[in-house]
């Protein structure tokens, strides 16, 4: 049968690209997504959707059954992202338990490869002026954040697993933005409320971001040529916030948002935010940990990737512009003037 590859959080922004990348390859794919996601629609034609639930074991059975002649390649892309600063009731379940669950399955199942995301969150902060490159131990007690603490214990699992004999390597993206994030992706909301006039002004600081296209395209490398118990940063580079709005007026012709405040003064303002969010029924673009994130150094090293991956990135300002073509195309901005 050749190589089947298995694919967790199918539905989601950085699965679907996942699943996108491997049919457009010709890759045999099996997609695990959640009984009635309706976003499992939009995948590729030719992939076997599987219905499932990373917390259930027994639910996961039939996504390993193959002919014995089939080489299994398990792409673990499920999980929660949050920048919540208390861990909302699924997260440790989902990012942890999840990922036991899947380590378990491809014990007993023999499988030939796992490459499991986890994110740059799961690394400590260096000084400024630091590279932040991978690192061999990860503690939780070490990280901040509930998000970045599970991923760091999820990590440590798949750390000990190939210690003990499974081929596991560990991918560890930054920000991922780009096309086909039919979420509300940081980013995404960003480039929506701009577009709408809804971001009066932003905040000092910044963060890597990458396309998912870029990450998608790392993960199919590492699951070709990563190394076992080996963890692969899959950034791009730093940008700061005053950049990012101006790339935004660049392809949008807009106004522009000129104004933009200390992390202190913007955290004074949280409860305000809180509420206009909640009123409009959208995540927060900005809480305590958002704005840690941004004011914190955030200049990650994905030359390992390079070396031994041969991953490539492609310029933040084409992500940004195929964001906003494919936003347009699917009708989310409305304002968005026809000239740029």
């Amino acid at each position: 049968m050749g190589i089947l590859y298995i694919v967790t959080g199918a539905a989601g922004h950085l699965g679907s690209a996942v699943v996108r990348a491997l049919r457009a390859r010709g890759e045999t794919v099996r997609a695990l997504v959640l009984p009635g996601d309706a976003a499992a629609e939009r995948l590729p034609k030719g992939t076997e959707l599987q219905a499932g639930n990373i917390l259930d074991c027994d639910s996961l059975a039939p996504l390993f059954d193959a002919p014995a002649d089939a080489e299994l390649r398990v792409l673990h892309c499920a999980g929660i992202v949050s920048t919540a600063t208390k861990a909302p009731p699924l997260l440790h379940a989902v990012n942890v338990d999840g990922t036991r669950n899947i380590i378990r399955l491809c014990r007993e199942r023999n499988i030939r490869r796992l490459v499991h995301v986890s994110s740059v969150h799961a690394i400590p902060y260096q000084p400024d002026g630091r590279a932040i490159e991978e690192i061999d131990r990860f503690d939780p007690a070490c990280i901040v954040g509930p998000y970045a603490k599970t991923k760091a214990e999820a990590t440590t699992l798949v750390q000990d697993a190939a210690k003990s004999g499974l081929d596991a390597s560990i991918v560890f993206p930054s920000g991922i933005c780009g096309p086909w994030d039919y979420g509300s992706g940081h980013v995404t909301q960003l480039v929506i409320d701009y577009v709408r006039q809804k971001l009066p002004m932003g905040v000092k600081g910044g963060f890597d971001f990458v396309d998912v296209r870029d990450v998608a395209d790392g993960i199919l490398r590492c699951a070709d040529r990563g190394r076992s118990g080996e963890g692969y940063i899959l950034a791009n580079r730093y940008v700061s916030v005053p950049e990012m709005f101006e790339i935004f007026r660049r392809f949008t012709g807009g106004a522009g948002t000129r104004l933009c405040v200390p992390s202190w003064l913007a955290r004074a303002g949280i409860p305000l935010c809180a509420l206009i969010d909640r009123a409009m029924k959208r995540p927060p673009l900005y809480n305590a940990y958002s704005l840690h994130t941004l004011s914190a150094n955030a200049h990650y090293s994905h030359e390992k990737a390079r070396r031994e991956l041969g991953y490539v990135v492609r310029p933040f300002e084409d992500t940004i512009r195929d964001t906003i073509d494919w936003l347009r195309s699917e009708g989310r901005l409305e304002a968005l003037p026809a000239g740029r």
